[in-house]
């Protein structure tokens, strides 16, 4: 990981975040990292979560995002 000051005054703009957004089924309304997958990821992976896009609608709106409920609805 870099040392890059990524403080939100630093932050670029991800310039997926539009085309991204077509493809995000996340409910949580104020999500900060909405079409940002690479900082939604990371942060459901420090919960042991996988984001929303795992998930199909009916089981995200749960908000169980976890890797035991990603198994079940998969197998």
């Amino acid at each position: 990981m870099g040392t890059e000051d990524m403080s939100p005054a630093n932050k670029q703009k991800c310039p997926n975040q539009e085309e991204n957004m077509k493809h995000c089924n996340c409910s949580y309304n104020p999500c900060p990292r909405k079409g940002i997958c690479c900082e939604c990821i990371a942060y459901h992976r420090s919960s042991g979560e996988l984001p929303a896009c795992f998930f199909p609608d009916s089981v995200e709106r749960s908000y169980d995002r976890s890797i035991r409920r990603f198994i079940r609805v998969h197998q």
